[in-house]
């Protein structure tokens, strides 16, 4: 089986971001919803939902249980925050234009509790954008309700991003009746079968849709702490909630979440960063990738519209094919 690998410039990657327009508002600048948290692990709402705002989302919402609302809220008074047990479906509306949105479903779900599939599956259901998956919620995907509704989600155009960890994957994999081999081949697999973009998080980064792969190899061992993961599903989302594609969304976070823990390293030592100091320094790494493409900057300040920004470079591919 071969993958057609997809690289990324530096330049190219800068050239992704989603710099605000001089007349841009809170909606325009993308409405990002999580569906996130729980009474055992309400610090992965907070910790998603900080890095969507930090990753530049106009407005960020968390449902959560009821029994944490007001924890999420006093972490981050910016944050507007709802009892999950009361999930309208019309809070789970399509992109209209100039209002991009996205919908981050799992970080911090219990998922040995029973409300958990019934709240992944109404999300799946009913979300009419751009959805990430992880945590919690991602058990559920390999049920036969879950591979209907993902599949439903494909037909219709709509996109969905799945973010697994290796043993996630594994689990996954084994649930499906699908081998757990090389990275490569359980990327795509679990691409195939589900039909979404997924991110296949290690010490290398696998992202792949379809035949599609890109491979990140600036991750850092920093990076293998509790919250790390709710971190990178907090940007990912902000990204499709701006309009992103999605596997450039999957891969500018996923460089960016490398380069914050890479941050933190430098001024904190290898061993003492936690996933809290991956969102105060993901300014940081921001800052650093836009200084090396300020051709875009400046078009951003002039007010050129961001379906005009400069694009990425994305030289031909090489035909991957990994001994399985």
């Amino acid at each position: 089986m071969g993958w057609h690998l997809r690289t990324y410039t530096t330049e190219g990657l800068a050239g992704l971001l989603p710099l605000p327009a001089p007349d841009a508002h809170k909606y325009s600048r993308g409405r990002l919803v999580l569906c996130a948290g729980s009474t055992r692990f309400p610090g992965a709402a907070m910790l998603a939902a900080s890095a969507g705002l930090k990753a530049g989302a106009g407005y960020c919402e968390v449902f959560t249980e009821a029994s944490v609302v007001g924890l999420v809220q006093a972490y981050r008074p910016s944050l507007v925050v709802r009892p999950i047990e009361c999930l309208p479906e019309e809070r789970l509306v399509a992109q209209v234009s100039g209002r991009p949105c996205a919908y981050v479903l799992g970080p911090g779900f219990d998922a040995a509790q029973k409300a958990t599939e019934q709240r992944t599956a109404f999300v799946l259901a009913h979300a009419q954008a751009p959805l990430l998956v992880d945590g919690g919620a991602l058990p559920f995907l390999a049920t036969p309700q879950g591979l209907k509704l993902c599949k439903a989600r494909a037909s219709v155009g709509l996109p969905t991003v799945v973010t697994p960890h290796a043993g996630e994957a594994a689990q996954l994999a084994s649930a499906l009746g699908l081998s757990d081999g090389c990275p490569e081949q359980l990327t795509h697999s679990l691409s195939r079968i589900l039909g979404a973009l997924v991110v296949l998080k290690g010490p290398l980064t696998h992202i792949g849709e379809g035949d599609e792969l890109y491979i990140l190899q600036s991750g850092t061992a920093v990076l293998a702490k509790a919250g790390s993961g709710d971190v990178l599903a907090g940007v990912m989302g902000a990204f499709l909630a701006q309009g992103m594609a999605p596997f450039d969304a999957a891969v500018l976070a996923a460089n960016l979440h490398a380069d914050a823990g890479n941050c933190a390293a430098e001024a904190l030592g290898p061993v003492s960063v936690t996933a809290e100091d991956l969102v105060d320094l993901l300014p940081q790494a921001i800052r650093a990738l836009m200084a090396a493409h300020p051709e875009g900057k400046a078009a951003h300040q002039e007010g050129k519209p961001a379906d005009q920004a400069d694009k990425p470079s994305h030289p031909e591919g090489k035909a991957v094919n990994p001994t399985l």
